[in-house]
Protein backbone atom coordinates (compact mmCIF):
# COMPACT_ATOMS: atom_id res chain seq x y z
CA UNK A 1 0.00 0.00 0.00
CA UNK A 2 1.31 3.25 -1.06
CA UNK A 3 2.14 5.83 2.10
CA UNK A 4 -0.42 9.20 1.41
CA UNK A 5 0.61 10.83 4.38
CA UNK A 6 1.93 14.23 3.48
CA UNK A 7 5.62 16.08 4.86
CA UNK A 8 5.24 15.82 9.38
CA UNK A 9 1.97 14.06 9.09
CA UNK A 10 2.18 11.17 11.90
CA UNK A 11 2.33 7.57 9.78
CA UNK A 12 2.81 5.51 12.69
CA UNK A 13 0.58 2.91 12.61
CA UNK A 14 -2.54 2.78 14.37
CA UNK A 15 -2.24 0.43 17.60
CA UNK A 16 -4.91 1.90 20.12
CA UNK A 17 -6.57 -0.39 21.52
CA UNK A 18 -5.07 -3.38 20.56
CA UNK A 19 -3.53 -5.34 23.97
CA UNK A 20 -0.64 -7.28 21.80
CA UNK A 21 0.78 -4.15 20.77
CA UNK A 22 4.32 -3.35 22.75
CA UNK A 23 5.69 0.26 22.26
CA UNK A 24 9.18 -0.14 22.11
CA UNK A 25 12.34 2.09 21.88
CA UNK A 26 15.13 0.31 20.36
CA UNK A 27 18.69 1.48 21.49
CA UNK A 28 21.21 0.04 19.06
CA UNK A 29 24.90 0.87 17.31
CA UNK A 30 24.08 -0.12 13.53
CA UNK A 31 25.74 -2.61 12.55
CA UNK A 32 24.49 -5.35 10.33
CA UNK A 33 22.68 -7.65 12.95
CA UNK A 34 21.21 -4.25 14.58
CA UNK A 35 20.22 -3.84 11.00
CA UNK A 36 18.28 -7.27 11.01
CA UNK A 37 16.91 -6.04 14.55
CA UNK A 38 15.61 -3.03 13.16
CA UNK A 39 14.11 -4.37 9.98
CA UNK A 40 12.56 -7.16 12.27
CA UNK A 41 10.66 -4.90 14.44
CA UNK A 42 9.65 -2.71 11.46
CA UNK A 43 8.38 -6.18 10.13
CA UNK A 44 6.63 -7.27 13.01
CA UNK A 45 2.57 -5.82 13.90
CA UNK A 46 3.05 -6.72 17.75
CA UNK A 47 5.91 -4.10 17.92
CA UNK A 48 4.99 -0.25 17.37
CA UNK A 49 8.25 1.31 16.98
CA UNK A 50 8.89 4.84 18.99
CA UNK A 51 12.33 5.55 17.71
CA UNK A 52 15.95 4.72 17.60
CA UNK A 53 18.28 5.75 20.13
CA UNK A 54 21.90 5.64 19.18
CA UNK A 55 25.38 4.79 20.41
CA UNK A 56 29.06 3.72 20.38
CA UNK A 57 29.60 -0.16 19.74
CA UNK A 58 30.37 -1.84 16.55
CA UNK A 59 30.97 1.72 14.97
CA UNK A 60 31.84 5.58 16.19
CA UNK A 61 28.45 6.79 17.33
CA UNK A 62 28.25 9.65 14.57
CA UNK A 63 28.09 6.72 12.36
CA UNK A 64 26.14 4.61 13.72
CA UNK A 65 23.32 7.13 14.21
CA UNK A 66 23.50 8.24 10.13
CA UNK A 67 23.09 4.41 9.94
CA UNK A 68 19.79 4.49 12.38
CA UNK A 69 18.29 6.88 9.71
CA UNK A 70 19.21 4.92 7.00
CA UNK A 71 18.10 1.72 8.16
CA UNK A 72 14.46 3.83 8.99
CA UNK A 73 13.99 5.50 5.49
CA UNK A 74 15.02 1.73 3.80
CA UNK A 75 12.27 0.29 6.03
CA UNK A 76 9.83 3.02 5.08
CA UNK A 77 9.35 4.57 8.44
CA UNK A 78 11.50 7.73 7.98
CA UNK A 79 9.52 9.94 10.39
CA UNK A 80 10.67 8.18 13.20
CA UNK A 81 13.09 9.86 15.78
CA UNK A 82 16.85 9.52 16.16
CA UNK A 83 18.35 10.63 19.40
CA UNK A 84 21.83 9.87 19.18
CA UNK A 85 23.08 9.04 22.50
CA UNK A 86 26.75 8.31 24.18
CA UNK A 87 29.84 8.73 22.04
CA UNK A 88 31.88 6.42 24.97
CA UNK A 89 31.96 4.26 28.29
CA UNK A 90 31.07 6.06 31.57
CA UNK A 91 34.56 4.62 32.61
CA UNK A 92 37.62 4.74 29.90
CA UNK A 93 37.59 5.14 26.31
CA UNK A 94 35.98 3.41 22.93
CA UNK A 95 38.60 2.06 20.94
CA UNK A 96 37.14 2.71 17.50
CA UNK A 97 35.10 0.13 16.43
CA UNK A 98 35.38 -3.84 14.13
CA UNK A 99 35.37 -2.50 10.79
CA UNK A 100 36.75 -6.28 10.04
CA UNK A 101 32.63 -7.05 11.10
CA UNK A 102 30.96 -4.30 9.84
CA UNK A 103 33.18 -2.25 7.73
CA UNK A 104 33.78 1.44 8.13
CA UNK A 105 30.60 2.24 6.98
CA UNK A 106 28.65 -0.31 10.10
CA UNK A 107 26.96 -1.64 7.29
CA UNK A 108 29.32 -4.32 5.57
CA UNK A 109 31.35 -1.52 3.53
CA UNK A 110 28.42 -2.79 0.82
CA UNK A 111 27.24 0.41 -0.63
CA UNK A 112 23.62 0.76 0.40
CA UNK A 113 21.71 3.17 -0.94
CA UNK A 114 22.05 6.43 1.11
CA UNK A 115 20.34 9.91 1.03
CA UNK A 116 20.87 13.39 2.38
CA UNK A 117 18.01 12.87 4.94
CA UNK A 118 20.60 10.00 6.38
CA UNK A 119 22.94 12.69 7.35
CA UNK A 120 20.65 15.61 9.57
CA UNK A 121 21.32 15.91 13.13
CA UNK A 122 19.59 13.89 15.27
CA UNK A 123 16.54 15.20 16.90
CA UNK A 124 17.32 14.73 20.26
CA UNK A 125 19.59 12.92 23.12
CA UNK A 126 19.35 9.48 23.50
CA UNK A 127 18.90 10.11 27.10
CA UNK A 128 15.60 12.51 26.33
CA UNK A 129 14.48 10.31 23.89
CA UNK A 130 13.87 7.74 26.45
CA UNK A 131 12.48 9.86 29.02
CA UNK A 132 9.98 11.47 26.75
CA UNK A 133 8.56 8.49 25.47
CA UNK A 134 8.21 6.38 28.74
CA UNK A 135 6.29 9.06 30.27
CA UNK A 136 4.51 9.40 27.91
CA UNK A 137 3.10 6.30 28.56
CA UNK A 138 4.07 5.00 32.25
CA UNK A 139 4.02 1.54 32.45
CA UNK A 140 4.18 0.30 28.80
CA UNK A 141 7.33 1.35 26.94
CA UNK A 142 9.60 -1.75 26.65
CA UNK A 143 13.60 -0.60 25.65
CA UNK A 144 15.79 -3.40 23.81
CA UNK A 145 19.09 -2.19 23.81
CA UNK A 146 21.32 -4.19 21.36
CA UNK A 147 24.65 -2.17 21.34
CA UNK A 148 27.14 -0.67 24.74
CA UNK A 149 24.39 -0.12 27.76
CA UNK A 150 25.92 3.40 28.25
CA UNK A 151 22.67 5.13 27.07
CA UNK A 152 20.18 2.86 28.90
CA UNK A 153 22.70 3.29 32.34
CA UNK A 154 22.56 7.38 31.88
CA UNK A 155 18.69 7.51 32.19
CA UNK A 156 18.44 5.07 35.20
CA UNK A 157 21.08 8.13 36.88
CA UNK A 158 19.52 11.19 35.35
CA UNK A 159 16.03 10.08 35.54
CA UNK A 160 15.63 7.41 38.12
CA UNK A 161 11.69 8.57 38.61
CA UNK A 162 11.06 7.71 34.90
CA UNK A 163 12.94 4.74 34.29
CA UNK A 164 11.43 3.26 37.13
CA UNK A 165 8.04 3.55 34.77
CA UNK A 166 9.26 1.19 32.46
CA UNK A 167 7.63 -2.00 31.41
CA UNK A 168 10.58 -4.28 30.46
CA UNK A 169 14.23 -3.80 29.79
CA UNK A 170 15.65 -6.22 27.29
CA UNK A 171 19.58 -6.33 26.86
CA UNK A 172 21.58 -8.03 23.87
CA UNK A 173 24.52 -8.82 25.67
CA UNK A 174 26.38 -11.17 28.55
CA UNK A 175 27.53 -14.70 28.80
CA UNK A 176 25.94 -16.51 32.01
CA UNK A 177 26.78 -19.75 31.26
CA UNK A 178 29.04 -19.42 28.16
CA UNK A 179 32.61 -18.17 26.98
CA UNK A 180 32.89 -14.45 25.97
CA UNK A 181 33.88 -13.36 21.97
CA UNK A 182 35.74 -10.50 22.43
CA UNK A 183 37.89 -12.04 25.50
CA UNK A 184 37.35 -15.45 26.85
CA UNK A 185 35.09 -13.99 29.71
CA UNK A 186 33.12 -11.22 27.91
CA UNK A 187 30.95 -10.55 25.57
CA UNK A 188 31.64 -7.31 23.41
CA UNK A 189 28.36 -5.59 24.15
CA UNK A 190 29.09 -5.56 27.67
CA UNK A 191 32.35 -5.22 27.50
CA UNK A 192 32.36 -1.92 25.87
CA UNK A 193 31.32 -0.60 29.17
CA UNK A 194 30.80 -2.95 32.38
CA UNK A 195 29.80 -0.15 34.76
CA UNK A 196 26.94 0.83 32.46
CA UNK A 197 25.96 -2.62 32.49
CA UNK A 198 26.50 -2.96 35.79
CA UNK A 199 23.96 -0.65 36.60
CA UNK A 200 21.24 -1.90 34.45
CA UNK A 201 21.55 -5.29 35.74
CA UNK A 202 21.10 -3.96 39.07
CA UNK A 203 18.59 -1.39 39.05
CA UNK A 204 14.70 -1.37 39.94
CA UNK A 205 13.76 -2.35 36.83
CA UNK A 206 12.59 -5.87 35.14
CA UNK A 207 15.77 -7.12 33.35
CA UNK A 208 15.99 -9.88 30.53
CA UNK A 209 19.46 -10.79 29.18
CA UNK A 210 19.55 -12.53 25.93
CA UNK A 211 23.35 -13.41 25.90
CA UNK A 212 25.61 -16.16 23.65
CA UNK A 213 23.99 -18.28 25.61
CA UNK A 214 21.56 -18.51 23.16
CA UNK A 215 22.35 -16.24 20.29
CA UNK A 216 25.62 -18.03 19.45
CA UNK A 217 23.43 -20.80 18.37
CA UNK A 218 20.60 -19.27 16.48
CA UNK A 219 22.19 -18.67 12.93
CA UNK A 220 20.76 -17.25 9.64
CA UNK A 221 22.28 -19.78 7.16
CA UNK A 222 22.21 -19.32 3.43
CA UNK A 223 18.57 -20.51 2.67
CA UNK A 224 17.44 -17.86 5.27
CA UNK A 225 19.70 -15.02 4.22
CA UNK A 226 19.18 -15.71 0.62
CA UNK A 227 15.08 -15.53 1.69
CA UNK A 228 15.87 -11.94 3.31
CA UNK A 229 17.71 -10.51 0.71
CA UNK A 230 15.33 -11.03 -2.37
CA UNK A 231 11.95 -9.21 -0.57
CA UNK A 232 12.33 -7.21 -3.61
CA UNK A 233 12.37 -3.72 -1.23
CA UNK A 234 14.77 -1.04 -0.24
CA UNK A 235 15.11 -2.58 3.22
CA UNK A 236 15.75 -6.02 1.90
CA UNK A 237 17.95 -4.96 -0.46
CA UNK A 238 19.93 -3.12 2.24
CA UNK A 239 20.05 -6.11 3.94
CA UNK A 240 21.46 -8.59 1.10
CA UNK A 241 24.32 -5.59 0.37
CA UNK A 242 25.37 -5.45 4.19
CA UNK A 243 25.45 -8.86 4.81
CA UNK A 244 28.38 -10.50 2.93
CA UNK A 245 31.43 -9.17 4.92
CA UNK A 246 29.61 -10.33 8.20
CA UNK A 247 29.23 -13.59 6.92
CA UNK A 248 32.72 -13.54 5.86
CA UNK A 249 34.15 -12.74 9.17
CA UNK A 250 32.02 -16.08 10.54
CA UNK A 251 33.32 -17.85 8.02
CA UNK A 252 36.81 -16.91 8.36
CA UNK A 253 36.86 -17.11 12.44
CA UNK A 254 33.94 -19.17 13.31
CA UNK A 255 33.78 -21.95 10.34
CA UNK A 256 29.97 -20.94 9.68
CA UNK A 257 28.33 -20.65 6.76
CA UNK A 258 25.78 -18.03 7.80
CA UNK A 259 25.82 -15.47 10.70
CA UNK A 260 24.54 -15.45 14.08
CA UNK A 261 21.39 -13.53 14.78
CA UNK A 262 22.61 -12.10 17.83
CA UNK A 263 20.85 -8.88 18.50
CA UNK A 264 17.04 -9.55 15.93
CA UNK A 265 17.25 -12.81 18.95
CA UNK A 266 16.76 -10.38 21.78
CA UNK A 267 13.64 -9.05 20.09
CA UNK A 268 12.27 -12.68 19.25
CA UNK A 269 12.26 -13.14 22.92
CA UNK A 270 9.26 -10.58 22.79
CA UNK A 271 7.77 -11.85 19.78
CA UNK A 272 8.10 -15.54 20.50
CA UNK A 273 9.18 -16.46 23.95
CA UNK A 274 7.61 -19.65 24.08
CA UNK A 275 11.05 -20.42 21.84
CA UNK A 276 13.33 -19.55 24.78
CA UNK A 277 14.32 -21.02 27.94
CA UNK A 278 14.69 -18.42 30.83
CA UNK A 279 15.87 -18.87 34.27
CA UNK A 280 16.08 -15.66 36.91
CA UNK A 281 19.32 -15.12 38.58
CA UNK A 282 20.69 -12.33 39.95
CA UNK A 283 24.06 -10.69 37.69
CA UNK A 284 26.85 -8.90 38.34
CA UNK A 285 29.19 -7.47 35.94
CA UNK A 286 33.06 -7.92 36.46
CA UNK A 287 34.88 -4.40 36.35
CA UNK A 288 38.99 -5.49 36.54
CA UNK A 289 41.29 -7.64 35.73
CA UNK A 290 41.24 -10.22 32.91
CA UNK A 291 37.74 -11.20 33.22
CA UNK A 292 36.37 -7.32 32.83
CA UNK A 293 32.87 -7.37 31.24
CA UNK A 294 32.40 -11.03 32.02
CA UNK A 295 28.12 -11.09 33.71
CA UNK A 296 28.31 -13.59 37.01
CA UNK A 297 25.22 -15.05 38.00
CA UNK A 298 24.27 -16.08 41.14
CA UNK A 299 22.73 -19.50 40.16
CA UNK A 300 22.82 -21.56 43.29
CA UNK A 301 20.04 -21.79 45.90
CA UNK A 302 21.33 -20.05 49.56
CA UNK A 303 20.13 -18.39 52.44
CA UNK A 304 22.16 -15.22 52.13
CA UNK A 305 23.33 -13.58 48.56
CA UNK A 306 27.31 -13.60 48.67
CA UNK A 307 29.04 -10.57 48.91
CA UNK A 308 28.56 -8.04 46.23
CA UNK A 309 24.89 -9.76 45.49
CA UNK A 310 23.14 -8.85 48.39
CA UNK A 311 20.24 -6.55 47.25
CA UNK A 312 20.70 -7.16 43.73
CA UNK A 313 16.86 -7.77 41.63
CA UNK A 314 16.78 -10.93 39.53
CA UNK A 315 17.33 -10.65 36.04
CA UNK A 316 15.97 -13.11 33.42
CA UNK A 317 18.58 -14.99 31.72
CA UNK A 318 17.91 -16.84 28.73
CA UNK A 319 19.67 -20.12 28.52
CA UNK A 320 18.40 -22.04 25.90
CA UNK A 321 16.11 -22.06 22.75
CA UNK A 322 14.85 -23.58 19.64
CA UNK A 323 17.43 -22.39 17.82
CA UNK A 324 16.28 -23.32 14.44
CA UNK A 325 13.22 -21.93 15.14
CA UNK A 326 13.85 -18.66 15.91
CA UNK A 327 16.22 -18.36 12.77
CA UNK A 328 13.42 -19.35 10.77
CA UNK A 329 10.63 -16.83 12.40
CA UNK A 330 13.19 -14.02 12.09
CA UNK A 331 14.11 -14.67 8.07
CA UNK A 332 10.67 -15.48 7.34
CA UNK A 333 8.98 -12.42 8.99
CA UNK A 334 11.79 -10.10 7.51
CA UNK A 335 11.59 -11.82 4.13
CA UNK A 336 7.56 -11.48 3.96
CA UNK A 337 7.43 -8.22 4.84
CA UNK A 338 6.85 -4.52 2.31
CA UNK A 339 8.18 -1.98 4.44
CA UNK A 340 5.74 0.32 3.61
CA UNK A 341 5.73 -0.22 -0.49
Amino acid sequence: MLDSSGPGEDRRPTTEGDPKTMKLVLDCDPGVDDAVAVMLALASPEVELLGLSTVFGNAPVDVTTRNARTLLRAGGRPDLPVAKGAHGPLVGRFGGGVPFIHGKDGLGDGNVARASEDDRPPDLSAVELLRREVLAAPGEVTLLAVGPLTNIALFARVHPEAARQVARVVVMGGNALSPGNITPGAEANIHNDPEAADIVMGFDWPVAMVGLDVTDGIVLGPAHLDAIGSGGTPAHDLLARAVPLYRQFYKDFNDIDGVAAHDPAALALLLVPDLFDTEDWPIRVELSGIGRGKTWPQTRRRPTPPPGWEGRPPVQVATGARSEAVADFIADRIAKARFGT
